[in-house]
């Protein structure tokens, strides 16, 4: 775990992720019905590079092969791009790294490919509002149990399988640092947030139960039962000045007192 002390680390960590944003905007407009994810994959790469920034996630653990994670319907996280050809209807995540001079942000937005089921856009949007009630526990002296429990409260009224087996984590000069953020857990338990750190906030909910599997590919996640997946994450920052989101595009609202009102 790294501690942020001076203002341009975090601005560095800003920079890298107004890069994750303009990618996540960039991919979303491109996704259309008979795209394949391996063309949005190096979308990203032509927009991490226009931005200064190089990716988190290639090359990731010595052989993760691309700049994007592309995880469509049943695939909760670490979907490779490649020749999987989209269609109408399809729930596609889409989670991205950047690194500017050796400070990385990451972050994951999902959408619908055209109109969704409702079914599903009612899994997205529980999804994102579960990110958010997360989000707003970040605090200092808050506990890591306060974000795992205001995540998964969100999850189980909805009736959806909470994943624990892949969670949150801190972030800074590495992409995953600790301390881990689960997706569940008790309020006023686990280590106490401060001034200085930054974490990844990622729910992942399933429309069936919460048990997972990973496909011959060493990397591909997906839902045990088939059913369809949804997953969102932003970086968050505790510095002097407050609590900034700093993985949403480069003119919005980062402060988190403010994003209260908007959100």
């Amino acid at each position: 775990m790294i501690t942020l002390k001076r203002p341009e680390d975090f601005a560095r960590m800003r920079r890298a992720g107004i890069a994750v944003a303009a990618v996540h905007d960039a991919v979303r407009e491109a996704a259309q019905p008979g795209v394949d994810t391996k063309s949005l994959d190096l979308l990203a790469a032509r927009v991490l590079e226009g931005h200064g920034c190089t990716p988190s996630f290639y090359g990731y653990l010595g052989t993760y092969p691309a700049r994007i994670c592309a995880s469509p319907n049943s695939v909760i996280v670490h979907g490779i791009p490649g020749n999987h050809i989209l269609v109408e209807g399809d729930l596609l995540s889409i989670d991205v790294g950047a690194v500017f001079e050796g400070y990385h942000a990451d972050a994951a937005i999902s959408f619908g490919v055209g109109e969704l089921a409702p079914e599903a856009a009612d899994l997205l949007e529980t999804t994102r509002r579960a990110m958010w009630a997360g989000i707003f526990e970040v605090r200092e002296g808050a506990r890591i149990g306060d974000i795992g429990a205001a995540v998964e409260e969100v999850g189980t009224a909805a009736g959806y399988g909470v994943v624990r087996e892949y969670v949150g984590h801190g972030i800074g000069t590495r992409m995953h640092e600790e301390p881990q953020i689960p997706n569940y857990g008790r309020r006023g338990k686990g280590m106490r947030l401060r001034t200085g750190m930054a974490v990844c906030i990622e729910p992942m909910f399933n429309l069936g139960g919460e048990e997972t599997a990973v496909l011959d590919d060493g990397w591909t996640v997906v839902t045990a039962d088939g059913s369809w997946s949804c997953h969102w994450e932003h970086t968050v920052a505790i510095t002097l000045d407050g609590v900034q989101v700093l993985t949403l595009p480069e003119d919005a609202v980062i402060d988190l007192a403010e994003l209260r009102e908007l959100v």
